[in-house]
Order: C-alpha cells, then structure tokens, then sequence
C-alpha cells in the first residue's frame, strides 16, 4: 500500500468536498492526560492534528490541552511500520518471524488453543497480561477477561505496575484510598511538597499541573523531594532537595523527628484520630514498645532517627532536613503530595506510609489548604463500566508476579500474594501453571516488565507457556513473542468512551476519522468470532457490536449521572464537563468527630500502628509502624562494591510509556541517554555524549550519557519505555531500563520496584 493511501478515507463524505472538515476526539493512552484532539480532515486524509487551548475552555475550566505526544499521536500510529495483517510465529520466540494468516485461520488456531488449554490445564491456566495501551471503556484485555469468564474463569491479576505500593500501604492506615480532594484546594495551601511527583513530564492528568503553575503564580512556596531535578522543578522554579533512591522513608522519620523534638507536631489530632503514635494510643493487648514515638528515639535499636542519621542514608543534608521539617509543621495548611516514584522502590510501601505519618502529625488531614497524602483518588462522578461478571476461578495474583506463575505457578500460595477474588480469608492455591497469554494493546510482556532476559529466558520456553497471543500495532519488543500476532487499530480508526485518569470532571469520547488501515481490527470484533467458536458469541455480545455497546453503558450512566447530554450531542462534542461542585476536604467529618464518623478502619481511627500486618505472617518482613527499612540494592547493601551507582528511571515528556517510541521525530525532543553527575563521570573518565555501557548481574546497556548536576552524585537514571533492542551479544542498544531492573518484588504489595537497582558503567571501548 502506498505511503499516501496510509490514513485512509474519512467516514464522512463531507471531507472530500470540504476544503477542510475538523473532527473533534480525545487521547485514549495512558498518560492520564485526556487532552481534547481536533484532528483536521484533508481531501479525506488526517492532515494535522490541533488541542484545546486556554481561551478555548469554558470559564475556570482548565483546558484539556494536549502536549506535544498528543499533537504526534497521528505521526505515531498511521506510520509505515503498522502491522497489517493476522500472522502466526515459524520462527523461536522472540526472533521475530513470522507468515501470514487469515483472520480465520487466526480465529480458528486461537480458539483450538483456548479450548486445549482450558481441557487439559483448567481455567486457571488463562491469564490476560497487563495492558495499558488503550486506556478508555472498550479495552482488549477487559473485553477477553469478560470472554473468560463465560467460559469457566481464569487467572486475574490485582495491582498495577504505576501504584501497587501505594494503593496497598495506603488502606493499611486509612481503610481506603479515597484520600484525596479537588487539587484545586492546593490553592489554598500555605506550602506544598512534591514528593516523587513529576506532572510536567508525566502529565499524570488533566489538572495537577495547571493547579501547581496558578499555585506558584500565587506566591506558595513549592519544594520538590526526588534524585533528579526533574522538569517540574525547572517549570515551577521550585526548591529541589535531591534525596537518593529507595531512602525516602529515612528522611521522613528525620523529619518526624524533628517535628516530636521542637514539639511542632498537632497532638490533639493525634489523639483523637489516630491509634499507634504513642504509648497511651496503642491497640488493646499489644506491647506500647511497639509504638512509632519508642522506634523514633530508638529505644529498641539504641538509634534516635535524627537528621544527621537519615544524611548518611538519603544524601540529603541534615540541615536541609530540618529546615523542611519546620516549615511543613508551621506552614498549616500544607499539601504533601506524593508521586508514584518513591512507592516503584524496594520497600515502597513505607514511603507511602511516612508520607501519611507526616500528614498526621503536622493535622493536615481534614482541613481545606491540606492534604490526607497516600493513594489521594478522588472522584465526584460515576463513570462508565462493563457489567460485572463472575469468574468462577476466583483466583488472583499481584499483577508484578505473573513471570513466577509461568514458572510455577502450581506452587503459589498466600505466601506469594495469591488471593480469592471473592470468598473467606483461608488459604488459597492455584491449580495451574499460566499456559495461556493474551496480551492485547500492551508491551509489558517484555519491555515494561522488570529484568527482560529473565522474562525473555522464560517466555523462549515453550515447555511453559505454551501459547501466547498479541495484538498491537506494531512489531513491539514484546509482539516478537507471540505465537498469533494480530493487527490492532489506533485511536482515529474506532470509537471509544474516554474518562479521567486520576482528577478531572468530564467525559471524553473518541470519534472514529478514518476506516482501518489494512486487515486492521479491533479485539471486540474477532474476540465475537472466538466466542462463537466456544458456542458463546449471544453471551459475549448481546447482539450488539462495540459502539452500540457504547451508547449502551452511556446510557446506563445517565440514568444515576443526569447532567449528561444525550448520546449524539455527546459524540459530537467529544467531551463533556460537569458543573463544579464545592471542594470537600477528604476526611473532614472524621476530622471533626471520629466518634460519629470514624474513619473506615477496623479501630475506626488513622491506624498509624497497622495491626492487621502486626498479627499476620507479613510481622516477619515487613514493620507495623511506618518506618525506614534498608533496601535490597540500596545504597548500603554490600552488593555497592561491585556496582556502587544506584539507578532509577522516569518517565519522559517524549513517551507514554513504551508508546511513540517508534516516533524517530519524538527522539530529539529527549534523547534516551543515561543522567550521570559531573563527579561520578569524572571519575569513569566520561564526558557528555561519550557511548557508556551500563551493566549489573542481569544485563548490559550501551548508550550515551548525559552528564549534569541535575542528578544527585551516586545516583544514575533512565528513562523508561524504550523498546528492548538487543545486539548478537545480547547488549541492549536501545536504552531498555529494564534490561537492568530487578524483579524482586516489594515484601507486602508485592509490586514492583524498578526503581531500586545497582550498576556500574564504563566507556564503551573498556569492554573486554
């Protein structure tokens, strides 16, 4: 097909008698952005792509403006290396070699597999990898979950790789995530802090970044806690103290310290709403010793957790600690706000809970201008949803473990995080080892999944999994292990129901502007004709196709969320905005009277001593309290002598996540080179631009490195997402963090910390 013919023909006549026919939709992918995409019609063909700008919203709405991914988003996915049609592996997996098929025979081979596995392994064998790809009501992976479970069930998954630290730690002290607010109530605040948290380059949603500049603009002082002086730092011109990876939690109980010593911390609150601080507000039957205050002062350890102890953990001076620790007590109202990063490390889960702790002691919990910290969701409105089905496997996995369930999966228990989805606290085994991947609109199978040889060793056997099916729209690092490699379709080539990620009050939709490009489907319409193989195409469908599903659910939405506007004024418009409601800070009735309105725990109190891990198998490795835990890979681990630099990743403006990769224009925007400190280059005879091999125990990278005082000595950073390109050697060209990272999963999430990894590097030319 040629070059010209790539974006096909618009649905509407219109467009090739118009001179130009302007289509309103809304970004799908992950990055929580949700940005409003005007794409201008040609002649029939997508010729540019516009957003909604500031003086384009209503009002004191913020506007849905897009970034420069979401102005690239037709350069990304209607390029020449689309895939175009069903193929089947002929080649080792991995190699990337495959011949076309029919989508009948794809359809055919997929169900004879489906059914083979489920009658010689049992249901539990099926799993459906973690996809984020398509990020909007209709997603493949969600649509072949429902499949399964008219089929008998299979293996699910619980947690995410971006916040399983965070959404598991966070319920421990508050009994649920709800523990957020309308960000703009930051307006209100007399102080923020951003910990770990980096929206400028992120984006993470639609508001936090708007908020933060009209917060700065105002005059409240912002500081930021992470090892590189990320984008929003630079963007906010805010205060940067860099603190080194995986020791966040070490600094916390520094300031904890801090606030206890000067008598800075808001103890009537502390003994109205929480339970754990000290002795006299302890859990009935257990040892007062065990309290937060007796662990700050060290009177089991002998160790006081004062600034000058947490310097020679964290690299940040005590000083600073301290200065940080008095302005966030004295400044009331003041928003800690925590990222994702800190909670992506080894221990993760304790930095969630310091970042809580200190909420709590400063009383910034309940008050507007405040904030609760933890997971912080946050939602006024209902959004869209599937039916909820059974799955009558009723197991789960965290999600960061599904390599070990390959492997042995049979052998799994509680121990290892296996759940029931629905049913009695007892134990729970699975019956199976995973045999069966789908892995629909998702490159984790691969390239987003920590220590890639060994996810890659695992995969090449086919002793194992036995089969696995792929739909993308590209030859991904992960597409090249499928055994069915199926062609998907973009954003502009369907319909869709977009929502807030995170913060925002709207409803997006995505309007189709093109037909599929190629043999091109989405995973509804061939997942109908697998289920009519299984006898079960009336019970997937209903009758209806994908977008009369849609109008469907939206429909079913009205019924409870009556502000929406009918079906096709909402198409139309791509996007819909609720009326503003007024800001409720999360908690403040608790705050006000626990006794009335406790809080949703099992004391009814903020739990800051957790007794639910103090009386479970998880005392052994993980603490009660919310305190610093030395980390596996961390600065002190012996394992330094070897590989003495740490190395964390980030996630950059010119991705979302592994997606526009394949973007070469994108490529100049942040080019993938390794972040390394002037001195720590210095001493590997380095310089800015010089070609580097970075290296630990599971893998090696070549790439080049930008040397800069924007990362703190020690401490070294990739950017996640690059695609997983290795040389005959099995050195990765392309920047593929985790070809380094470490899949050692974190003691009570037990999710993913990426982020806590030791390497060393080398001048390219040193290798022997």
């Amino acid at each position: 097909m040629k070059k010209e013919n790539m974006t096909g023909d618009a649905i509407s006549g219109e467009a090739s008698i118009c001179k130009e026919q302007v289509i309103r939709t809304t970004g799908r992918n992950n990055c929580g952005g949700r940005c409003v995409i005007c794409v201008h019609m040609k002649a029939g063909k997508i010729d540019h792509l516009s957003t909604e700008h500031p003086c384009d919203a209503p009002e004191e709405e913020i506007p849905l403006t897009a970034c420069v991914r979401g102005l690239n988003y037709h350069k990304t996915f209607l390029g020449e290396d689309r895939l175009r049609y069903p193929m089947k592996r002929v080649g080792k997996r991995g190699e990337g070699r495959f011949e076309r098929i029919s989508w009948e025979e794809a359809v055919d081979i997929i169900a004879s597999e489906w059914i083979r596995i489920r009658d010689t392994y049992g249901p539990g064998a099926r799993y459906v990898n973690y996809a984020t790809g398509i990020s909007a009501l209709n997603r493949g992976n969600s649509l072949a979950k429902r499949l399964l479970n008219l089929d008998g069930g299979f293996l699910d998954y619980y947690n995410s790789y971006s916040s399983a630290c965070i959404r598991q730690a966070t319920p421990l002290m508050y009994g649920t995530n709800e523990t957020g607010q309308n960000p703009e109530d930051w307006l209100n605040a007399n102080f923020i802090i951003l910990w770990g948290h980096n929206p400028e380059e992120t984006k993470f949603d639609s508001v936090t970044m708007n908020v933060l500049l009209r917060a700065k603009k105002k005059g409240i002082p912002i500081v930021v806690v992470d090892p590189r002086k990320n984008d929003t730092v630079v963007r906010l011109e805010a205060e940067w103290i860099p603190v080194r990876p995986a020791t966040d939690s070490a600094m916390m109980d520094a300031m904890a310290w801090v606030i206890v010593e000067e008598n800075l911390q808001d103890q009537e609150f502390l003994n109205r709403c929480c339970i754990g601080f000290d002795k006299e507000h302890m859990p009935d039957g257990v040892d007062p010793s065990e309290c937060y205050l007796s662990y700050l002062y060290g009177e089991k350890d002998g160790v006081e957790k004062t600034p000058e102890w947490a310097e020679t953990i964290t690299g940040v001076p005590a000083d600073t600690i301290r200065s940080l620790a008095r302005r966030y007590a004295l400044a009331k109202p003041a928003a800690l706000i925590q990222g994702y990063g800190p909670q992506r490390n080894a221990n993760g889960e304790q930095s969630t809970r310091g970042g809580i702790l200190l909420a709590c002691m400063t009383g910034n919990v309940g008050i507007s201008g405040g904030w609760a910290s933890g997971t912080a969701d946050w939602m006024e409105h209902k959004k869209p949803s599937w039916p909820k089905q059974v799955n009558h496997y009723n197991r789960q996995i965290p999600v960061y473990l599904w390599t070990e369930a390959v492997l042995h999966g049979h052998t799994m228990n509680q121990q290892d995080g296996v759940q029931w989805i629905d049913g009695p606290e007892e134990p729970v085994t699975l019956e199976s080892d995973i045999k069966m991947i789908l892995n629909l609109a998702g490159n984790t199978l691969i390239n987003q999944h920590g220590d890639i040889n060994r996810t890659a060793e695992i995969l090449r056997d086919e002793s194992k999994c036995e089969f696995i099916v792929v739909s993308d729209l590209f030859m991904t690092a992960s597409a090249k292990y499928a055994d069915i490699l199926l062609p998907g379709i973009s954003m502009f080539e369907c319909e869709n129901i977009t929502m807030p990620w995170k913060y925002g009050n709207f409803l997006g939709f995505n309007n189709k502007v093109i037909e599929p490009l190629y043999e091109g489907r989405f995973e509804y319409d061939w997942l109908a004709e697998v289920a009519d193989r299984l006898g079960l195409k009336e019970q997937f469908t209903c009758g209806r196709t994908s977008s009369e599903w849609l109008e469907y659910l939206y429909e079913e939405l009205r019924k409870t969320e009556t502000e929406l506007p009918d079906y096709e004024a909402f198409k139309k418009q791509a996007l819909f905005r609720y009326q503003k409601q007024p800001v409720q800070p999360a908690f403040a009735e608790e705050r006000r009277d626990p006794q009335a309105h406790p809080f949703p725990t099992k004391s009814g109190k903020i739990e800051i001593f957790s007794e639910k891990v103090y009386r479970t198998e998880f005392k052994e490795f993980v603490p009660a309290i919310p305190r610093y835990v030395p980390p596996v890979e961390g600065p002190r681990d012996p394992l330094t002598e070897k590989y003495p630099l740490q190395l964390t990743g980030w996630h950059t403006k010119r991705r979302c996540h592994s997606i526009h990769d394949n973007n070469q224009a994108m490529h100049k925007i942040d080019p993938q080179m390794l972040w390394m400190n002037p001195v720590d280059a210095a001493a590997r005879n380095l310089q800015d631009g010089d070609l580097a091999e970075v290296f630990n125990d599971r893998g090696r990278i070549r790439m080049p490195v930008r040397v800069t005082d924007r990362i703190m000595p020690g401490v070294t950073a990739i950017s996640q997402g690059a695609w997983y390109r290795p040389d005959e050697n099995g050195t990765d060209t392309a920047g593929s963090i985790n070809v380094l990272t470490s899949l050692h999963p974190t003691p009570y999430a037990r999710g993913n910390g990426q982020h806590t990894n030791l390497v060393e590097v080398t001048r390219e030319e040193s290798r022997k």
